[in-house]
């Protein structure tokens, strides 16, 4: 499909710098099969059915914002993925000044050599020492917040919890989950007692999300990849409530594209850790999901791509310009919407 088909013009001022207190005062908008409808996110537990199953993704976001220099150069680098104990792939910024052998200097004696150039332009970064990188990162990292975001305003303390839902445990995301972002204790609380089941997974958000897709047609797109694991019981359950006729409620893309790679065309979901580059558009058979709980996306990008193929295209048009003329805030920290297809 032609990417322009996923464009919309979205107001500069739609775009949220910080997310709404408390958190799930935040606006919903359901889409309902071609049925739309205003809500707020505190009012899930009356969306949803008492078989119903929310699945979030556990991940937690590291402080993979680096900035350094090589020699008189400034060099800025966001850590992507893990490849081992002391390595990351790393989008660099400034790439231009820095060559395979030569050490970036990040202050706080953290140091990284820049070890290999891959063919999208990103570097394989080995940090120098031994102690653990995770240590290193909290001592000269700073939280990775969105493009759209840090080129509006300063990072600051805030974001260090803003930026981090109340599921994060398993460390590796260089992005939040950003649908989880809206749930709290109490939200949580009444999901229970309204029936509602949850799960939770692992998928490291890698910063490959934010990448603009620069191909005019989705099939010459290459998706990056990122890790995630389902263990053997979870899916067990999963399986077992879809079975008893509940429907599992993808919170977030991340926790969508993970169901969804771990799935076989049977429907059945499978254990599974590894990687996954799945890329979903529209003429897509879902196995896994019968519904997703999103923030609002970027015009032309992967995530809008994947919604359409949910709810279709000209039905998510539809939606987003309703989002817009309804003042609901879009991205990271903005609002969040309830996709359920028809069944």
């Amino acid at each position: 499909m032609r990417v322009d088909l996923f464009d919309f013009a979205l107001p500069q001022d739609c775009i949220a710098l910080r997310p709404s207190v408390p958190r799930d005062s935040a606006k919903l908008l359901k889409v309902d099969g071609d049925a739309i409808s205003d809500h707020i996110v505190s009012e899930l537990p009356q969306l949803l059915g008492p078989q119903d199953i929310l699945v979030f993704n556990d991940t937690k976001v590291i402080p993979a914002q680096l900035q350094g220099t090589r020699g008189e150069a400034k060099i800025g680098a966001t850590l992507h993925k893990r490849v081992d104990l002391r390595r990351w792939q790393a989008f660099i910024r400034n790439a231009k000044r820095l060559r395979v052998g030569e050490i970036v200097d990040f202050g706080m004696d953290v140091s990284a050599e820049a070890e290999a150039k891959l063919d999208d332009g990103s570097f394989i970064l080995r940090f120098l020492g031994d102690e653990p990188v995770e240590l290193l990162l909290e001592r000269a990292g700073t939280m990775p917040l969105p493009p759209y975001i840090a080129s509006k305003r300063a990072i600051d303390a805030r974001d260090a919890d803003d930026y981090q839902t109340m599921f994060a445990r398993e460390k590796g995301a260089v992005a939040a989950p950003t649908a989880a972002l809206h749930f709290t204790d109490g939200l949580l609380t009444g999901l229970a007692e309204s029936g509602v089941g949850s799960e939770t997974l692992t998928l490291h958000v890698g910063a490959g999300t934010f990448l603009p897709v620069k191909v005019d047609e989705t099939d010459n797109h290459q998706m990056h990849s990122e890790w995630g694991r389902i263990d053997a019981a979870t899916a067990d359950r999963l399986n077992a409530a879809r079975k008893a006729g509940g429907r599992v409620i993808a919170v977030g893309t991340t926790s969508l594209r993970l169901l969804e790679s771990a799935t076989g065309e049977d429907g059945i979901i499978q254990p599974f850790e590894g990687d996954t580059d799945i890329f979903i558009t529209p003429g897509y058979k879902f196995r896994a999901i019968d519904g997703l709980m999103t923030n609002f996306h970027l015009p032309k990008s992967t995530l809008f791509m994947l919604v359409s193929a949910l709810m279709g295209l000209d039905m998510m048009q539809e939606a987003y310009a309703h989002a817009i003329a309804h003042d609901y805030r879009f991205y990271s920290y903005g609002d969040s919407s309830l996709l359920l297809p028809q069944r």
